[in-house]
């Protein structure tokens, strides 16, 4: 026998053929060893070589022939997504939301806030007897005015037509203070909480006008929206 006694052709031929594809790591003390790390394309090279002089491809073995399999990648879920602002662009600069798809519906809002007047300042103002005048009237009007202003106070609102304010204050005893209520509404593209919000805040600031020469403890508090209805998202109130 020749010095392939034992050892077929074709494993004599693979050897050699594993020899020259294997990548050699060299090590500091001099000696080589293989990597049984293959790349994929010298695999691929390899079995195209054994095919085209054997006529089969060489079963499959531990190193493998197939390409790495990538990680699994979690599918998105749209819940998961955060809630996004919709007066900032992709760039996240300011801009106005444009409304025009929106259908025309019914809207109305409701808000209020409370304006805490001290004990002393609440009787001038319950027995009108404040020097500017009559406080509660004069802070209506200056609400219901305010509502409609509200897009050049707040730069990126829309120019709404209103069909409706109410704007109400009452005077609560147990705490000497002037609650106030406002409503706004309208039949157009876009909500109207901002409007019936913007009423209550220049009544309140009307109502520490009409006293500040009374008082400088007099509080606006308790700003917020307490119920809204139409458009999209439905009907809203506060708990």
């Amino acid at each position: 026998m020749g010095t392939t006694t034992g050892i077929s052709k074709k494993g004599v031929f693979m050897m050699s053929i594993f020899h020259s594809v294997l990548p050699r790591v060299t090590r500091s003390n001099g000696w080589r060893c293989f990597s049984t790390r293959i790349p994929y394309d010298n695999i691929a090279e390899l079995n195209k070589e054994m095919e085209s002089i054997f006529g089969e491809s060489p079963s499959p073995s531990p190193l493998g022939s197939s390409p790495p399999q990538q990680p699994v990648q979690p599918a998105y879920k749209a819940e998961d997504s955060q809630p996004v602002l919709t007066h900032t662009d992709s760039s996240r600069q300011a801009k106005m939301v444009d409304v025009s798809p929106k259908e025309d519906s019914k809207r109305v809002a409701i808000a209020s806030c409370r304006v805490l007047l001290g004990q002393r300042v609440f009787n001038l103002v319950a027995s009108n007897e404040i020097a500017k005048g009559d406080v509660l009237t004069v802070a209506k009007i200056a609400g219901i005015t305010g509502a409609k202003q509200t897009s050049n106070l707040i730069p990126l609102c829309h120019n709404i037509n209103l069909s409706h304010v109410r704007v109400d204050l009452t005077l609560n005893e147990e705490d000497s203070s002037v609650v106030i209520e406002g409503e706004a509404t309208t039949s157009r593209k876009t909500g109207v909480e901002m409007e019936a919000m913007t009423a209550v805040a220049i009544a309140g600031l009307t109502v520490y006008d009409m006293c500040k020469a009374a008082s400088k403890d007099i509080c606006i508090t308790d700003i917020c929206l307490q119920h809204k209805s139409g458009g999209k998202s439905g009907s809203w109130s506060r708990n």
